[in-house]
């Protein structure tokens, strides 16, 4: 199971790496975003307040990740799929999927979070706990536009499906790392942010155990 799984994962890298149009639109998407940013509050580096560049940053960060993550089944055709269908188990494609995912939205935060800090400048105080909710959160993200992904690869018009899906899903996840960000970028105390960062990893784990319950029902069909 484990060689199937990184199968998969071998497999989303060379894809990823052959069409690098891909990755190379999300990476524009974030630098053209912020930068539009920076234009529309004509505001020199490090002035913006920090609420405000706390709640533009994920904004930024999420849409990222639609365009980004939520394609993982998208761009699998039915031949593809039923070809996966007889060689290994639900769990295993949605492993692959889901660990090629994780990898990728972490690496969508991190660039978003350096090109964002050079543009608009950096007001994080408390940079381990703001790049462990960067983490968490982006697990987060993965885990349900995976399973989105998966439910409306079944549909007609999935694209549509997508956005109507996920965004209310991702709702909780983003209200938690909101509030963690901006504790880190207030230099809160670390023993008051344990119970939140708590929270935030519960939730991922709840995700990942809704996807791996569900998937095989959504494989079935």
């Amino acid at each position: 199971m484990l060689q199937q799984v990184l199968s998969i994962i071998n497999k989303e890298v060379k894809l990823e790496w052959r069409n690098k149009t891909a990755f190379n639109s999300i990476v524009l998407y974030l630098v053209s975003t912020i930068f539009i940013c920076y234009l529309s509050f004509n505001v020199k580096t490090g002035q913006m307040q920090a609420v405000t560049w706390n709640a533009l940053f994920w904004i930024i960060i999420v849409f990222a990740n639609i365009n980004g993550v939520a394609k993982s089944f998208l761009q699998e055709g039915e031949g593809r799929m039923l070809y996966y269908y007889t060689l290994c188990k639900p769990q295993v494609i949605l492993s692959g999927k889901l660990i090629f995912n994780i990898l990728l939205s972490v690496l969508i935060a991190i660039i978003g979070f350096v090109v964002y800090a050079i543009i608009l400048g950096n007001p994080v105080v408390n940079h381990v706990y703001f790049l462990l909710t960067i983490l968490l959160a982006s697990i987060g993200f993965a885990g349900i536009l995976t399973l989105v992904s998966g439910i409306v690869s079944k549909a007609n018009n999935s694209t549509a499906l997508l956005a109507v899906l996920s965004f209310p899903i991702l709702l909780p996840i983003l209200m938690i790392a909101i509030r963690l960000s901006k504790n880190a970028i207030d230099g809160i105390d670390a023993s008051l942010m344990n119970e939140k960062l708590f929270t935030l990893l519960s939730v991922d784990a709840v995700v990942i155990a809704t996807a791996y319950l569900l998937f095989p029902f959504i494989w079935r069909s």
